[in-house]
């Protein structure tokens, strides 16, 4: 069996806690390509501007392990280099992430609405990954899991990459247990408690996920904890992971998820709207640790603020 080699390290350090892109130049059987700069303006150009790449190797943004590039050098199929992608820039969410526990394996933080878990897209630098290896000094901190980026409460992330598997193991089993909060509209025709299952279907680029016929791939109980004043107070309990989840079966029971942007009804792109947060919230994780076998119960400090 081929061992796989190992990634050189770096020449570059993280900037604002986000890693610089790694590039793994391809083989180039048909000689395409006569020099690196060649293949970075052909396979970045329509990205960015072929004129934005030259720019880059002018100002030694690319960087070998012996140093910088300039794009003149021989095309050399396995090259690595790494460069920092340009940040768009971003609106602070105007919320504080608070720690629940740090220990030297792990650490469990309540994650504000609003702020994306790791980044993607458009959330680069405005995520709680890279806020928290800015603030808390752990350049090799990485998410076990990920949490939605309208949904506040309970993260775990993993302070060092070698214990990283371990915990995703336990998601990945579905040997953690969680329990969601939210406030939505109360029904008395809406017999609860329920679990519901069915299956969900997201499409990338498509905003919200979707219902369809076949085989459930998604499950969660729903539970009324107490109503007022015609709005709930749900405890979810998720049995399986997909995406919009909870979001999906609240709103197939006809009880959307108060300040929900996307279900029933996908609102125009705009501004932020921080006064009015998605009403869910992951309110607790339990697992048993996969290395101290010790059983470990989190909850989160956070409150919604939809039924007072």
């Amino acid at each position: 069996m081929r061992r796989r080699t190992k990634a050189p390290v770096a020449p570059l350090p993280q900037r604002d806690g986000i890693d610089p892109v790694r590039v793994r130049l391809p083989e180039d059987p048909d000689g395409a390509w006569v020099t690196v700069g060649d293949h970075l303006r052909a396979r970045f150009g329509g990205a960015v501007g072929v004129v934005r790449v030259e720019e880059m190797l002018a100002g030694g943004r690319f960087v070998g392990t012996d140093g910088p590039l300039d794009g003149e050098e021989p095309y050399a199929a396995g090259l690595r280099l790494w460069f920092h992608r340009d940040f768009p820039a971003e609106e602070r969410v105007p919320f504080e992430i608070e720690v629940v526990h740090r220990d030297e394996r792990i650490l469990v933080v309540d994650k504000p609405h609003f702020l994306a878990t790791m980044p993607r897209g458009r959330h680069v630098t405005e995520t709680a990954l890279a806020r928290l290896r800015r603030e808390l000094g752990l350049p090799a901190l990485q998410p076990a899991h990920r949490l939605d980026r309208l949904t506040a409460g309970l993260v775990l992330f993993i302070v060092r990459p070698e214990d990283r598997g371990a915990y995703q193991t336990l998601f990945r089993d579905r040997s953690v247990g969680k329990e969601y909060e939210a406030v939505a509209p109360y029904d008395p025709a809406v017999a609860l408690p329920v679990t519901v299952r069915s299956r969900i279907v997201k499409e990338r680029g498509v905003m919200a996920a979707r219902e369809e016929p076949g085989e459930p791939n998604a499950e969660s109980r729903i539970e009324l904890v107490e109503h007022r004043e015609g709005l709930g107070r749900y405890r979810l309990l998720p049995a399986t992971g997909r995406t919009h989840q909870l979001r999906v079966h609240m709103n197939a029971l006809g009880l959307p998820i108060l300040h929900d942007p996307v279900y029933p009804v996908v609102r125009e792109d705009g501004p932020e709207d921080f006064a009015r947060p998605l009403q869910l919230l992951a309110r607790t994780l339990e697992f048993t640790d996969p290395f101290s076998s010790t059983p470990l119960r989190f909850e989160s400090r956070l409150r919604l603020s939809g039924l007072g």
